[in-house]
This record gives C-alpha cells, structure tokens and sequence, in this order.
C-alpha cells in the first residue's frame, strides 16, 4: 500500500540525497562566488566563540554519533563487546549532550541574526531559516530521549534496532519504510526533518561543509614577526 508513510520514509530519503548531492555539484560548478560561510564574526563578535563552538561541536558529534549508532552494522557493535541496551543508553548520553549543544548555540546564532542589526542587514533569509531549521531538528531529537530512556529502563531497543534497519535498508537501495510504521511519531518526525536539512543543503551556507580545512590541521606553523618603529 502505498500512502503518506510510504513517500516519506520510502521515497522521499532518495529525493532529498539527489537533491543534496547534484544541487551541491550544481553550485559549486555555476555559483562558486556563493560557495562560502558567510562568516559575520567580524560584524558583531560578541560571545561568537562560545555560540559558535556550541554549535559546530554538537552538530559534529550529532553527525558521527548517528553513522556510529544507525548506520554502523549491529554486528560491530556486538564484536565490540557492547551490548544493546549498553548501546541504546550511549546514545541517550550522548544525544542529550551533543543535542543540547546544537540547541543552545544554534539558538543563540539564530538569535544574534534575527536581532543583531548589523548581522541581521548581512544575512540571506535561507541562513536565518536554515539555523532555526537545524535547532527544531535538535528539539526533536531531545524529544526522542524521555521515549528512549522509558524504553531503556525496561530493556527495550526495538526502536533503536528498527531504526537502524530502516536507515541501512535505505542506503543499500532496498528501502522498507514499513519496518519504522510503527515507530513513535516524534522519533519520525525527528527523521523527517533530519532528512529536509540534506534537502536544503545546496541552497544554504551549509556548503561551506564540503570545503573543511582538514590540512589546516597538519600545516607547518607560521613565523610571524611584529614591525616595530625604532
């Protein structure tokens, strides 16, 4: 049967991964004056640091703690000596800590953009809409955590196992969105708007992720010398 649920769990995964991988692909090759952060640290820096590392902190470990925990097979984990509800309650921890950081920096970014008048006067209405998108994605998520220590606490990991049977069944082109049908909703929800962020990627200063300045961590340091009047 083919319904709502269907579309969205079945459907709308490769739609939004098309969109994101030939949109970013499309930019970068027409619109590469576009292609940046639009950093406005230099417009208003007040507790910039501490939004910012919030921020990229929490989105980061969000990102790898997801591969880690859905996508990684079930039978790593295991080898790993770590049991399901050990599993299941490592990623409780670590989605309160990483999702509370994206929460609290990213609503504190959105804030300085929407109410900062001079970053707000620099700002494209998609960077304002991306960061509130990404921060209710966080909710959502936060949301998800009371549901999963409940099941936690009575040693259930259903949820946690179906949902990482439908996030591998989607990337091995052999979707089964009905494995997550009765799933609670606010763990679908939380999926639905985490899936919409790769739909937005493209359009976003979000590109600014494909050009990470790895070897800047391994170049050699710089000499800089101060010019002093005599």
């Amino acid at each position: 049967m083919f319904d709502l649920h269907t579309f969205l769990y079945g459907v709308f995964p490769y739609i939004a991964t098309i969109v994101f991988l030939l949109g970013s692909w499309i930019r970068f090759d027409h619109e590469q004056y576009t292609w940046k952060s639009d950093s406005s640290q230099l417009l208003s820096r007040q507790n910039m640091r501490l939004m910012s590392n919030l921020f990229h902190v929490g989105i980061l470990g969000i990102f790898f703690g997801h591969i880690a925990g859905m996508v990684m097979p079930h039978g790593l984990w295991v080898g790993l000596g770590i049991s399901d509800l050990a599993h299941q309650w490592i990623a409780i921890l670590a989605g309160l800590a990483f999702g509370g950081a994206v929460v609290a920096g990213g609503a504190m970014l959105w804030h300085r953009r929407m109410f900062n008048p001079r970053v707000r006067a620099a700002s494209r209405w998609m960077d304002i809409n991306i960061l509130g998108w990404l921060v209710i994605t966080a909710c959502f998520g936060l949301l998800t955590v009371p549901f999963s220590i409940g099941h936690a606490s009575h040693g259930d990991v259903t949820t946690m196992l179906v949902l990482g049977e439908w996030i591998r069944s989607i990337l091995i082109l052999q979707p089964e969105p009905e494995l997550i049908r009765n799933v609670g909703t606010v763990y679908k929800v939380h999926v639905f708007f985490g899936m919409s962020v790769f739909l937005f990627f493209p359009f976003t200063r979000l590109v600014h992720v494909w050009s990470a300045p790895i070897p800047y961590l391994f170049r050699a340091y710089q000499v800089v010398r101060t010019k002093r009047s005599l």
